[in-house]
């Protein structure tokens, strides 16, 4: 049997993978949880081999919770199963330590058979999804400018912004103006928008 643990904030899509999961005979679903912080332990807790992950959750996104269980438990796999196919998310996904990255609509054998593969140390991505990853190439954006930009999809104030990380608002502006060109926007809202949906925040 291959223990496995779900991750997702929504309890109603955690309790229907899970029943769907739990048809297959070599598959048990061990520990569900809905915030991404709970991961790591629940893993622990329930000795999961392969922990399927939504991207969003409270907590920690799906993609920190994979870096997670790679730098604490080396040997329990993730798997990224999400709504949101975005082709950043899926570079960033395998960087952080995912073994795949599969969305939501995925049927429930192929589902099935990418947890098995995973589970094999196969490495699974939706096809669409990793051809449109290498067309769009990496992200381009830093790490800081990532940050920033998160903060900016609020429509949070400039200076605000800087209080909360701790930087002039000389340097924030100069950090969001590089990523509205890297964006291709013309504002930074505009540029926090593109740049979430494209996968790169």
């Amino acid at each position: 049997m291959i223990r496995l643990l779900l991750a997702d904030d929504q309890a109603l899509v955690r309790g229907a993978l899970a029943a769907l999961l739990d048809l297959e005979t070599d598959l048990e679903v061990v520990a569900q949880v809905g915030r991404g912080d709970e991961v790591v332990e629940a893993a622990r807790a329930s000795d999961a081999e392969v922990c399927l992950l939504d991207i969003e959750m409270p907590g920690l996104t799906g993609i920190d919770a994979a870096e997670a269980l790679r730098r604490e438990l080396p040997g329990v796999r993730s798997l990224i199963v999400t709504t949101f196919g975005r082709p950043g998310y899926v570079r960033r996904a395998i960087e952080a330590g995912a073994s795949g990255f599969v969305v939501k609509d995925t049927p429930a054998r192929q589902l099935a058979d990418a947890v098995r593969r995973v589970h094999s140390g196969l490495r699974v991505i939706d096809p669409d999804l990793a051809a449109e990853s290498l067309i769009d190439g990496p992200s381009p954006l830093t790490g800081r400018e990532r940050e920033l930009l998160t903060y900016a999809l609020d429509g949070s104030p400039v200076a605000s912004i800087a209080a909360r990380v701790h930087l002039s608002e000389g340097t924030v502006r100069n950090h969001l103006s590089a990523a509205i060109g890297k964006t291709g926007a013309t504002t930074r809202s505009e540029a926090a928008r593109i740049a979430h949906e494209r996968g790169w925040l």
